[in-house]
Parts: structure tokens; sequence; C-alpha cells
């Protein structure tokens, strides 16, 4: 009687371990003060950092949604593992979280050595770029449930915050100003929609030039990260608001008090190309709904500290002000 082995299931050991060996160099890169031990052990460690009254772990995770699609089909695997650690290093920030480490997800059909190392190459990078340590990891080969050249991704970082620090909407005053700091592109939302509308409604390929390169260079820009700028500006900043899905009629509100609303200019907003093409053919309220429209992230300030957040935040600029009135983000 012949005998099946995991192979034949669909399951490659070997190639797991081929893969396991390709990112050791890759985890190592993103090694920063605190990482306990290296890959391979059970779990990952790291130390609590001092200097802390009263230190609070915060977590987020996050994926990267069906941007992965054009990734898939497009061969280029190397930037949206940076989305990944965006998405989530970003939402810490929110909570004045200082990144600390990530993990990821990833589950395929068919475990392709060099796709799954370009992939986590792009974690490393984006770890690199948020000043946390890559400490952990799971692949998961599932053949039956995903198709081979299919994969998904899951990231969770986690981060510390001084408790007294958290609290961000209780000191949104009147009179607060908003800074906008530019998105790179579509960043990780959207992409059912744009794909929808650029690929199928316009018929629109990969290859066909926009604004001087292929089209999928500009869909596959990485979200940016947005931990050095806040670290850079912490004492100058009264609260964040990252702009993910929802836009920013959805998000900004998550930072204001209940008597307080956000106004934004729509007219200040920089709008980026990409957004006015993809506008040809969805109603502009739906725009703000599905996008950034160009702002990746926003601040609140102090209007006395603008002009510092102006100066050393690279592409800030002025969108609105903090009013009296219902919570809630409307656009003038």
């Amino acid at each position: 009687m012949s005998q099946i082995s995991y192979k034949d299931a669909g399951v490659d050991i070997d190639a797991g371990n081929s893969f396991v060996e390709n990112i050791k160099p890759l985890v190592k890169s993103t090694k920063v003060a605190g990482v306990l031990g290296g890959i391979g052990s059970f779990a990952g460690a790291f130390e609590l950092p001092k200097g802390y009254a009263e230190p609070v772990m915060l977590a987020a995770t996050d994926g990267v949604g069906t941007k992965l699609k054009l990734a898939i089909d497009s061969g280029i695997h190397n930037t949206v593992g940076i989305d990944l650690v965006a998405m989530c290093v970003n939402d810490l920030i929110c909570n004045f979280g200082t990144p600390s480490f990530f993990l990821d997800y990833y589950a395929t059909g068919k475990l392709e050595v060099e796709v799954a190392t370009a992939v986590v190459s792009g974690i490393a990078t984006g770890c690199i770029e948020a000043e946390c340590a890559l400490i952990g990891g799971e692949t998961a080969e599932m053949p039956g449930m995903y198709s081979e050249d299919d994969y998904d991704l899951a990231g969770f970082a986690v981060g510390v915050a001084e408790k007294s620090e958290m609290d961000r909407v209780a000191l949104v005053k009147e009179g607060d100003q908003l800074i906008a700091l530019p998105s790179s592109g579509l960043h990780s939302n959207g992409f059912s929609l744009a794909r929808k509308v650029l690929l199928e409604k316009m018929g629109m390929k990969f290859e066909d030039d926009f604004n001087g390169k292929p089209l999928i260079e500009t869909l596959l820009t990485p979200t940016n990260i947005y931990v050095k700028t806040f670290k850079a500006l912490k004492e100058n900043i009264v609260a964040l608001a990252h702009i993910t899905g929802g836009g920013i009629v959805e998000n900004l509100p998550r930072v204001l008090p209940e008597h307080l609303m956000a106004e934004v200019k729509e007219q200040s907003i920089r709008t980026l190309p990409i957004f006015d093409l993809i506008g040809q053919h969805v109603a502009r309220e739906e725009m703000f709904r599905a996008f950034n429209m160009g702002v990746g992230m926003i601040l609140v300030v102090r209007p006395e500290n603008v002009e510092t957040v102006l100066a050393k935040a690279a592409g800030s600029y002025h969108i609105g002000e903090i009013k009296a009135g219902e919570r809630k983000a409307v656009l003038v």
C-alpha cells in the first residue's frame, strides 16, 4: 500500500524551513532595544521599556484588504508588507502609543518561498521605518482554503503609552487647528472601489501610463508611516486621527468630544491625481467616504503650535478648525 506524505496533501515542510532561513536576516535587521532572544522560539519576547510612570500596553491589528489582489495579480510583493505595518502602527500613535514590536500572519494555498520572502522584506522595511521590531509571526500553508497563488496577511503591533497621556479627546478644545499630513496615495483602503472603477469601468491595465509611470506603481505605493513625525512633534500635538476606511468624515470625529465639531476646508485638501481619476466615475461624497483623498493623518494642535508643526512635518498643511457643535466632521 502506497503511503501519503504531508507534501502530497499540499503542505511542504521543507519549503517552510527554507522560508524561515530566508527571513532570519530580515527579522534581525529590525531589532531594537528591548528585544529578547531571536527567531525560532515558541513566542517572541520584548522587555517592557523603562521611564514610564504608569505604562499601558496598546495593541492594534489590521490587514491590507483587496490591495493584496493587485500585488498577487501584478507579481509585485515587496510593498504590501509596508502597508501591513503602517495600518497598525498609525493606529497606535493615535492613542499616543510608541510602537515596540510587530508580528505577522501569512496564509497561503501553496507556500512560494520567494513570494513569501518578498512580503516579509516589506514588513521588515515597515518595521524599520516605524522603529519597532519584528519579533515573530506565523506562516500557514492551507491547500483547499486558498488557491495556490493567493495569500492573505494580518498584522499585530504592540506599543507602550503613558496612562495619563492616552485620553486625547478630553484635551481637544474649541479653536484648535487641524493640520493634514499627506498620504502617499490610496494607502490600504477603498481598493475594491478603485479596482471596480479603474480596471472594470475604465478598462485600464496595470502597465498603462499614469502621471509618467505604470498605473500599478501608483496603486501599490506603500502607505505612509507617521511614527517618526509623531515622535518629533508629540509635545505639540493635542490629538491625531488616522484617515482610513470611512475617510475624513468618519475618522476625524473619533478624536472629538460630544460638544465639538471639526470644520474642514474642502478646497484646502491637496487631492492626489489618482483620486481625481477615480472621481470621474464616483460621486464626490462617496469619494470622501471611501478614500483618504490625499490626507493620511490629521493632527489637532493648539493655535500657538501651528507654525512649529508646519515647519517640522514635511508636506503638512492647514485644513481646518475645531468649533462648537455636535460631534462630527463637516466639509465646507
